[in-house]
């Protein structure tokens, strides 16, 4: 049997305040996440964040709870359910979190059980970030390396290269534009810090934010940014669009170090000062809609656009739990 394990970044257990701070905790004391020395990392997350964020972050937590509850947990057990149905009795397809439930020690002892001579690790992640799939690879070798029998590990980086990942994107945004004639298409990632690009950088040479990202070449396929500008253009490409018509963003940045810019809401007053008013906006550095795309870009963004003179705001929904995600990760597996 091979097995087929699912991991997207985790979310509260339920948006009250209790169970925010103890996801936050878990989340932000994350090496990878918040790369500070521990005992500083300990001080920050433990005695500044998660006691003052935690609040502010549940009552956003219950604008986006509904009655399934989160998204990103019920739209990953759509998918876990309907790949299994997919790929039949030959495959075991598990959904995990890397932060809390269903938590990945769980779910690895089970498949561990099943004596699996395959195993198949695909991170939520379409781009490869050292705090998303990193951190889950981590995770992965740290649960398994007491395991006597190991399986065939297969570890899938990223997927935002896949040909059916910008179709799904650019058949999205075709409906909004039977209705709208939209003057800019603005593609919004989550943010790093910049520190974590050069760390990922063992030439030394090659990152200098700038023109090192036009391209993907062999010296940048495993950078974060140069993904995400790589994901827009590949969109962009899907969609017809002309130069000048669309660009890259970083959004949900921390604290006072620079995080990979232009940032998104310096974007979007710079891009109505220049007469934008009908902007359609991405999110794909998501597979499920969640606080930062549904509330951040969804909600807050658009108020921000319109403060600053904006006219129309869209956002097209990620992917969620839709044939295509599910035909894309299929592929994966079968490629692996």
């Amino acid at each position: 049997m091979i097995g087929v394990l699912l991991v997207n970044l985790g979310t509260p257990d339920n948006p009250k305040t209790p169970a925010v701070r103890k996801y936050l905790r878990e989340f932000l004391m994350d090496g990878r996440v918040i790369d500070f020395p521990y005992i500083f990392r300990t001080i920050l997350v433990n005695g500044i964040i998660a006691p003052f964020r935690a609040p502010k972050s549940a009552k956003i937590y219950q604008e986006l709870w509904d009655e399934r509850g989160s998204p990103l947990k019920y739209y990953g057990e759509d998918v876990a359910r309907d790949l299994q149905a997919q790929l039949g009795d030959a495959y075991y397809v598990r959904l995990a979190m890397r932060y809390q439930s269903p938590d990945m020690k769980s779910a690895l002892a089970d498949m561990q059980s099943k004596g699996l001579k395959k195993l198949i690790v695909i991170p939520f992640f379409p781009q490869y970030a050292s705090a998303t799939t990193g951190s889950v690879y981590e995770r992965v070798m740290e649960l398994m390396k007491d395991w006597q029998v190991m399986p065939d590990l297969s570890l899938v980086s990223y997927f935002y290269d896949h040909p059916a990942f910008a179709k799904y994107f650019a058949s999205k945004a075709a409906n909004y534009q039977k209705d709208v004639d939209f003057d800019y298409y603005l593609f919004s990632y989550h943010g790093v810090p910049e520190r974590h690009i050069r760390k990922g950088d063992y030439s030394k040479n090659t990152c200098v934010f700038g023109t090192c990202c036009e391209s993907i070449t062999e010296k940048n396929h495993g950078c974060y940014r140069a993904q995400c500008h790589e994901t827009t253009r590949r969109i962009a490409a899907e969609m017809g669009l002309k130069p000048g018509t669309f660009g890259t963003a970083f959004q949900s940045r921390l604290g006072r170090d620079p995080w990979l810019q232009p940032y998104t809401d310096e974007t979007i007053k710079k891009l109505v000062a220049e007469g934008k008013k009908k902007i359609l906006a991405f999110s794909p550095a998501f597979v499920a809609d969640c606080l930062e795309t549904t509330i951040e870009v969804g909600e807050e963004y658009k108020e921000l656009f319109e403060e600053a003179g904006g006219e129309h705001w869209q956002l097209v929904e990620s992917l969620n739990n839709s044939p295509e995600w599910v035909g894309i990760l299929e592929d994966l597996v079968k490629k692996s």
